[in-house]
This record gives structure tokens, C-alpha cells and sequence, in this order.
């Protein structure tokens, strides 16, 4: 079902029609949002009532239905601003319209946006404005891209606000660099055989990106080692507590009792740990892709290009997965002189930039 979704997608973006995410806000058990100018409120059925100031409404879960002053209004409910005015979530601003859903023994708040206005909230939460403008523009199509790709991945929302997906900030954080950079951009994403890439990116690779089979076990053509000249690769040192050590084997449905220490046995192609002996007071086990990379994650390690210093000290460089584009790595070619496109080319190679039209509007809540 989501694949036909993709690629019905290719096939309606160069035909001017408007593009909208889900991005899940925030899940509670009780939410407060206000509007601050006019507004209508929908349910399931329809338009329930509008207002022309701004209103504040508590929203609560009882009997898996949405409750609004004192009002069942069954399985979801919208807040649509009128005149471009937004909302506020928890004290943030946020374009588009909220839609509030009873699922999963909770409220699910969702904000249903334009891509290029949702991007204006990821780009600053993603890439600091002081980057060079070309890498920024990297980043605006990976951003891009990397929703596009989400699309339909669940049934109330396509992308979360955290780093777990792309970190998004809401409405009014973008600066000029930032807002330059996406609008520089416009109607443009990274495509692979006709369909969005698998749009991953990281903070830093220490020096050399990583496939996507050393991490997560899965092969994708564009998703290879990269050598990363101009990247930050900033050095680091860390211990892991012997309770985090415990959560993270527990997570691996693994009890070794008291860890003694680690041993690397084997590195990947890029230069990672792809084997690690963990040896315990009841046991001893040995980790491989991906399970070794999930684990060491767990533990705390900010990168998997690491070493062992001592039976249980790591010692490495680089901060994140290390897939796909580094963003240290782009911002240095950036500054020697490679524009977006080389730079989208060098981290994804065989790719090519796909471009098509989005027009603002809004579907129905």
C-alpha cells in the first residue's frame, strides 16, 4: 500500500496539486492548543462551530473518544485557523491546522501542513543558519525528500517532530539563510530509479560516512561508504554505567549478568565496530550487524567509529549513524567550494535531483 502511495506520488507531483504531512506533534492524555485569531472547530462529521477571535480549548480522552468542554466529539477533532494564523501547542507556533485524533489509548496531536512551510520548521531544527548556503540547500532537499519518502508510513501521521525522524520546530524559526535555501530548492528532491530515496543523514561521520548494511542490515544501492574529507570528526571518550550496559543487553532479550568487559572482533567496511564480544559474569555473547550497532547505540556511544581503550572504555569520533549525507561533512565541501549538487552526488551516489510543483492549499480536516 505505501509503495503504490510513493509512486502514485511521483506521478501527481508535476501536476501543480498540493502536498501536505502529517507530523505528529505530541501524545497525551490531555492537550491544550490555542488559536490565536479566527477559527473553525471540526468533528468527524463536519463543521461544528467557528469563531471569529482566538480561543483556548482543553481537549481530553475518556472512553476512547475526544472530549471538548464537556462536549463527545467522537474519534478526532480539527482546529483550523482562517487567514494563515497558525496554532500554538504547548507554547510552540505552528502553520497549517491540528488534528486531534483518540487512538492508541491517547491523543495523538497532528499537525496537517504544507512540505515547504513544515521544511521551514526542520531546517533549523536539522542545520545551523551559519552553515554555507549550499550545504543548507543540501539539507532543504534531503529534508524534502526524507518526507516525501514517509508518506503513509502510519494510519493519523507521516513524520514525528524529534530527532527520531526530522527535528521540527514549528512556525517563525527559519532564518533568511535558511528560508533561502528552501525556497532555492523549491519543487526539487533526491530520487533513486524514479522514487524518493531513502533519505538518511547524520551530525558527523568522523571521517567516513557508512553503508546502510553496516547499520541497520538492509542494502541500498546509494548507501555506501563515502570518504568525508571536511567533516568536524571531533574526538570522544565514554564509559558506559553498568545499568545502561544491563538495558541495553536487556533490549537484545540478552542477561549476562555482571559485565566484566568488551572485545572488538571484527570492523566493517567503513571502519566500525560490525563484531563485539560482551563478556559477563553468566556468559559471554557476540554481536553482529545490525544487532552490535543497535546495541552500542543503546549504550550511549555517539558513533559506532570507535575503539576500546581498557576492557570497558570506548574511545571514537563522529556523532550519529553515520549514513547517508554528514552534515559537518557538507558544510566543509561546502566551504571548498562544491554546490548543493555535488554535494547530494557525493553522499548519494547514482542519484539524481527529481523535480516537480507544489501550489499552497489546504485539504479538507
Amino acid at each position: 500500500m505505501r509503495a503504490a502511495l510513493i509512486g502514485l506520488l511521483l506521478l501527481l507531483l508535476g501536476t501543480g496539486r498540493a502536498l501536505e504531512v502529517r507530523v505528529l506533534l505530541a501524545t497525551a492524555p490531555v492537550l491544550e492548543v490555542a488559536l490565536p485569531g479566527p477559527h473553525a472547530v471540526w468533528g468527524p462529521a463536519g463543521p461544528l462551530f467557528s469563531r471569529s477571535n482566538g480561543a483556548t480549548y482543553r481537549l481530553r480522552l475518556e472512553g476512547g473518544r475526544v472530549w471538548l468542554e464537556g462536549r463527545a466529539l467522537g474519534d478526532r477533532a480539527s482546529f483550523v485557523p482562517q487567514g494563515g494564523g497558525g496554532f500554538v501547542l504547548d507554547g510552540r507556533s505552528y502553520p497549517g491546522f491540528l488534528r486531534v485524533f483518540a487512538a492508541e489509548g491517547r491523543l495523538l496531536a497532528v499537525n496537517v501542513v504544507d512540505l515547504e512551510a513544515y521544511l521551514e520548521g526542520v531546517l533549523p531544527g536539522e542545520m545551523p543558519a551559519s552553515f554555507p548556503l549550499e550545504a543548507l540547500k543540501a539539507q532543504a532537499v534531503i529534508a524534502r525528500t526524507y518526507a516525501l519518502e514517509r508518506l503513509g508510513s502510519h494510519p493519523t501521521y507521516d513524520l514525528c517532530a524529534s530527532a527520531s525522524c526530522q527535528v521540527y520546530l514549528g512556525r517563525g524559526r527559519a532564518g533568511p539563510a535558511q528560508r533561502a535555501a528552501i525556497r532555492a530548492t523549491r519543487g526539487r528532491i533526491l530520487a533513486y530509479r524514479g522514487r524518493p530515496v531513502r533519505a538518511v543523514y547524520h551530525a558527523d561521520s568522523g571521517g567516513e560516512t557508512a553503508s546502510s548494511y553496516e547499520v541497520w542490515g538492509k542494502v541500498f544501492p546509494y548507501l555506501v561508504p563515502r570518504p568525508d574529507p571536511y567533516t568536524r570528526a571531533r574526538g570522544w571518550r565514554y564509559a558506559p554505567p553498568a545499568d545502561r550496559i544491563a538495558r541495553a543487553l536487556a533490549g537484545l532479550g540478552l542477561d549476562l549478568g555482571t559485565v566484566r568487559g568488551f572485545r572488538v572482533l571484527g570492523r566493517t567496511e567503513s571502519g566500525r565496530i560490525g563484531r563485539l564480544e560482551v563478556r559477563g559474569s553468566r556468559g559471554a555473547a557476540v554481536l553482529a550487524v545490525p544487532q552490535v550497532t543497535r546495541f552500542l547505540r543503546a549504550l550511549g556511544l555517539p558513533s559506532t567509529l570507535a575503539r576500546l581503550e581498557g576492557p570497558r572504555v570506548f574511545v571514537g569520533q563522529g556523532s550519529g549513524h553515520g549514513v547517508g549525507l554528514s552534515q559537518w561533512g557538507a558544510r566543509g565541501l561546502a566551504r571548498h567550494g562544491f554546490d548543493y549538487r555535488a554535494i547530494l552526488g557525493h553522499y548519494y551516489p547514482g542519484t539524481v535531483l527529481a523535480p516537480y510543483v507544489v501550489k499552497a492549499s489546504r485539504p479538507a480536516p
